[in-house]
């Protein structure tokens, strides 16, 4: 079974794996890859330095506070 990485969200949050290869001049499937494995650190410091909104959780919003 194929379990999601962490380090997914962050691709979402930067666009997409489409969006995360054309960053990294890497194909879509290495990106892919990451969403399994995590973003390699030489990447993911890359990432974080053009884009360090992408690494920070969104604020939860008001219906999913009074959900919890």
């Amino acid at each position: 079974m194929d379990t999601k990485h962490p380090d997914s969200d962050i691709i979402d949050r930067l666009g997409g794996t489409a969006a995360v290869a054309r960053l990294c001049k890497v194909k879509d499937p290495s990106v892919s890859d990451w969403r399994k494995g995590g973003i390699p650190s030489a990447r993911r410091m890359f990432l974080e330095t053009i884009r360090p909104d992408a690494f920070t959780p969104p604020e939860p919003t008001s219906a999913q506070q009074e959900a919890a």
